[in-house]
């Protein structure tokens, strides 16, 4: 029987690793899907601690996908760490209510939520900025501030991140995309575990319950 994507420490022995969904069951601007785990050096529970700027009045949330691996550091800002640069300040009057406004989330700058895909894994230190969409399979590199969206299969490096290469050839990627293994019955994908691990695409679409 597969592991239950409940519990909160999946790995005996390894208290440095948490799954991320029942740590964030009660998060009000962030949740993650089935069997995305963290890892820290000092405090997986600490998780929630690097979501950044997580401000009620902002409407944005932070979505992580099913099978994502996220390292030590890896941290996620939403938008209510962002000033506008194109007004005459950039202090945020209408947070502070009396005397200075009234407040206005309209009048907040926002570029959207982060929408982290299946299979993704993001690297130590690495930065996401809202707005950002990491597609299925990417790897974020470490220390990488991404700034932009991330193609599935695509890994990235630096500041702002870029793309260093594909993972798979583009056949391959479009392959399995199509197939969206993460998306089976879990029972099917333990089945398939041993597939998943080489670079055989034919392989794991042997496996496919369609």
């Amino acid at each position: 029987m597969p592991l239950s994507p409940d519990l909160l420490r999946p790995v005996e022995g390894a208290p440095s690793i948490v799954f991320l969904k029942p740590l964030l069951k009660d998060h009000p601007k962030a949740e993650a899907r089935e069997y995305s785990y963290f890892h820290s050096f000092d405090d997986p529970e600490s998780f929630p601690e690097n979501i950044k700027y997580a401000f009620d009045f902002v409407e944005d949330r932070l979505v992580i996908g099913k099978f994502c691996s996220i390292a030590h550091g890896a941290s996620f800002v939403l938008n209510g760490g962002n000033h506008f640069a194109d007004r005459l300040s950039t202090y945020p009057f209408p947070i502070f209510g009396d005397g200075f406004g009234a407040p206005d989330p309209g009048a907040w700058p926002n570029k959207g939520g982060i929408d982290i895909g299946h299979d993704v894994w993001i690297g130590w230190d690495a930065t996401i900025l809202p707005g950002v969409t990491v597609g299925h399979g990417a790897i974020i590199a470490t220390k990488a501030v991404v700034t932009s969206d991330v193609p599935p299969y695509a890994i990235v490096a630096g500041n702002p991140a870029k793309i260093v290469k594909y993972r798979l050839q583009e056949a391959d990627i479009a392959r399995l995309l199509d197939v969206a293994w993460w998306d089976w019955p879990v029972e099917k994908i333990a089945e398939a575990s041993d597939a998943l691990m080489k670079q055989d695409v034919e392989a794991l679409e042997r496996f496919s319950p369609r």
